[in-house]
């Protein structure tokens, strides 16, 4: 039933009439109304107001907002405009559509979405304006994102439902009691949509597949890989086509390839790495110069294009990082065995060789396939001892290494590259993967050893396909290249986003300098440094990434700004990130005198891996959540120290210092002030007795709940510490603004974008 009005109101008589007369029209577009039918469904009786309903149609038809068909009777004037987009589904139920048709979101009244979910593409058709906010109805489903939900099954004598797990997703789906797949009651399974009825109420389902018992450790993965579309097994027709791989290395195919069997090769790798895709090899030339190889699994030699592994590969795209395990993009026999590079076996690689002198200044390069016997398996901590001791085996190759790697280091800054270097938080896992304590891997010369050589045979790689010398008046002139290519690309900071970091670093004594690209990547190292081990420096540096762009992969290059490279791609991870087998495949092309490839072909394939990297990302930050929820679960009532690390409408995040568990300080929590969302300056302010709450202020909290199903920690604050006075943004007296999507309870200030290399 319509809400009824008030007439006591005073001061929003006509407007709300006005508003609520365009709703009844909008909510039949094609039925004529008059101004007593009108009324009747806005439940309003009084004569008076009735005859201003009357008068105010009269304008709204001078107005050119409604027509008059016949006499007396009004309708909404509509063109009928649509326009498509993808849903973004709250858990209230309202929707709203992101479309490049349109600025705007467009908002979708839960009455109004049809059966469309969260994800899907939809046919929208777009109702008049209302004071600015642009509303609409769903009235076609295009695509569906996904038909397959994981939840808890609900079973009764007649019927089961699934309840699913996403707060997106907001209606259960029954399932016949035929179509259970043995579930029961409790359990987490997998549910397929195999109908549902333009007005149904609930979509038909049937169980694909029963995960297991809420709370056990493999049923919590499988739930979070499966969540995001995500196997977490392969299929076995796959798995035997890997098993009838042939391995053995014949002679004929050692004689097409460079041999550094007897040159000095080694891996360096976390300890529980078993998939090993890279190695370097290093000698002394004649002439006092450095020949340094990276070594990478020659996947492509295995994974032939269009076979049932590679189809397999392609759809994976890449390798999935939980907390407790690696689902790989191959399978285990080829990441694991035949292509990964063990100690003291011959491994067919790809290569790119450098000659370098004492300077690390590059004299010559090579690429192409190799044969190669690595010497020795280094985890990153035993040649970061080699490093910092100066003894252990191959030391003197180590040091070399380190010592270029740092050269190539301090020139990459000098041309722009940023030093993003963010903590990984670890679990100690018990032996049915309960989380049992914390600690902090922290990137030193070791791994960044290792990162600066794969950053230059991506770099170099990229260079070699995309640039072309041609001479031009007897001279080389470097011009770009016309052939298709796998770039990894990262995108400009979008000025907006560096003016709110530059104002918001501001507040803590912090400059930088957003006037040029050069001056910025200058200033953020500096600032970086500046920010190094004090309080507010981890929160300032995740913002920082934040303020990033995305990096992905394209045929289009426009360079990496992060890394400060005019070309960049990635050659160096074949084993876990598909982008990288394509880059073999095209390289081996060029070098073979091949003709250029179907670049739209090409560039599906880099989109759908950036999908699916970003897909891969979230499920590992949902299996990390997990693990600090359940490393909390037995600490309710708890005291922990923390920084405000999020602000959002719904309350404050706090990331606990000792063990970089987050949670959430909700709003309704906060009863020492009336508080609101300040979101100019971050921070939550009291409009009683003003205080303020905002990113990177010390806390202390206490644990008030940790829901295994949500993945989501509750705190209650418990008191300031050292409260500083912060300078804020200077406030101006803003006009009501528009509405706003509101952002979900679990996200922070700002979208999470994972700056990567």
């Amino acid at each position: 039933m319509a809400k009824k009005y008030n007439p006591k109101k005073k001061g929003v008589k006509k407007n709300y009439l006005f508003e609520e007369i365009i709703k009844v029209l909008s909510k039949s577009p094609n039925k004529a109304f008059n101004y007593k039918q009108i009324a009747a469904e806005m439940n309003i009786s009084d004569h008076s107001q009735r005859l201003l309903i009357s008068s105010i149609l009269a304008e709204l038809k001078n107005a050119d907002t409604v027509s008059e068909p016949e006499r007396g009777k009004f309708k909404i004037k509509t063109v009928d405009k649509f326009i498509s987009g993808k849903v973004d589904m709250t858990s209230s139920g309202i929707a709203y559509i992101v479309s490049d048709e349109s600025e705007d979101d467009i908002l979708i009244n839960p009455k109004k979405t049809l059966n469309a979910l969260h994800g899907d593409v939809v046919k929208v058709r777009l109702f008049a304006k209302q004071r600015g906010k642009q509303e609409g109805e769903i009235i076609e489903v295009i695509q569906r994102a996904k038909s397959e939900f994981v939840g808890t099954v609900q079973l009764s004598q007649r019927f089961a439902f699934l309840v699913p797990s996403s707060n997106k997703m907001n209606v259960d789906i029954y399932i016949p009691l035929e179509k259970l797949k043995g579930a029961k009651d409790g359990q987490k399974a997998i549910a397929r949509i195999t109908e549902w009825a333009k007005n149904g109420v609930n979509p038909i389902g049937e169980i694909i597949d029963v995960l297991g018992n809420v709370g056990e450790n493999n049923t919590e993965m499988h739930a979070i890989l499966a969540e995001y579309g995500l196997p977490y097994e392969f299929p076995k027709d796959v798995e035997r086509a890997a098993d009838l791989i042939p391995v053995k290395i014949t002679e004929e195919e050692i004689a097409k390839r460079r041999d550094f069997r007897e040159i000095t090769t080694f891996t360096i790798d976390p300890v529980d790495a078993k998939d090993f895709d890279d190695a370097l090899s290093i000698q002394k030339l004649k002439n006092g110069n450095w020949e340094i190889g990276v070594h990478i699994a020659d996947v492509s030699h295995y994974v032939k294009p269009d076979s049932m592994i590679d189809k397999e590969a392609v759809s994976r795209a890449t390798s999935v990082y939980l907390v407790d395990r690696v689902v790989p993009m191959l399978p285990e026999i080829l990441s694991n065995n035949v292509c990964s590079l063990r100690p003291k076996e011959e491994k067919l690689c790809f290569s790119a060789v450098f000659e370098m002198t004492d300077e690390a200044e590059i004299v010559n390069e090579w690429f192409g396939r190799t044969i190669i016997n690595s010497d020795r398996r280094f985890t990153y901590e035993e040649a970061q001892t080699v490093i910092e001791t100066e003894e252990g085996d191959f030391k003197e190759e180590i040091l070399t290494l380190d010592r270029l790697a740092k050269i190539l280091r301090a020139n990459r800054f000098k041309k722009g590259s940023i030093a993003f270097e963010k903590m990984e938080v670890k679990f100690h896992l018990d032996e049915v993967g309960n989380p049992t304590g914390v600690f902090f891997k922290v990137s030193k010369d070791s791994n960044q050893l290792i990162e600066d050589f794969m950053l230059l045979a991506n770099r170099k790689v990229a260079e070699f396909v995309g640039k072309t010398k041609q001479p031009t008046n007897n001279k080389q002139q470097t011009t770009a290249s016309q052939k298709p290519f796998v770039y990894r690309i990262h995108d400009k900071p979008n000025p907006d986003k560096l003016n709110s970091f530059a104002e918001f670093v501001a507040k803590f004594g912090y400059k930088l300098n957003v006037k040029n690209e050069r001056g910025v990547a200058d200033s953020m190292n500096n600032l970086l440094k500046e920010v190094n081990q004090k309080k507010e420096g981890g929160m300032i540096e995740l913002l920082a990434i934040r303020t990033m762009a995305k990096a992905i992969y394209t045929t289009k290059n426009i360079g990496h700004y992060g890394l400060g490279f005019d070309y960049y791609t990635h050659f160096t991870s074949p084993i876990r990130r598909y982008p990288d087998v394509m880059v073999h495949r095209l390289l081996q092309h060029y070098l073979d005198g091949g003709k250029n490839p179907d670049v739209d072909l090409l560039e599906a394939q880099c989109k759908h891996s950036s999908d699916m990297e970003k897909l891969a990302a979230d499920a590992e930050r949902s299996s990390i959540k997990y693990k600090q929820v359940q490393f909390l679960e037995d600490k309710i009532g708890e005291e922990f120290d923390g920084t405000i690390s999020g602000v959002t409408e719904w309350g404050i995040f706090v990331e606990i210092t000792e063990n970089h568990c987050e949670g959430m300080v909700r709003l309704r929590e906060l009863k020492d002030d009336n508080y609101y969302f300040d979101e100019d300056n971050y921070c939550l302010r009291g409009r009683k007795f003003g205080k303020v709450l905002t990113l990177g202020d010390q806390v202390r909290i206490e644990i008030k709940r940790a829901d295994l199903v949500k993945k989501q920690l509750d705190f209650v604050l418990v008191e300031m510490i050292d409260k500083k006075k912060t300078t804020t943004i200077s406030e101006k007296k803003k006009e009501t603004p528009t509405p706003k999507k509101p952002s979900s309870p679990d996200k922070l200030f700002n979208e999470e974008w994972g700056f990567e290399l």
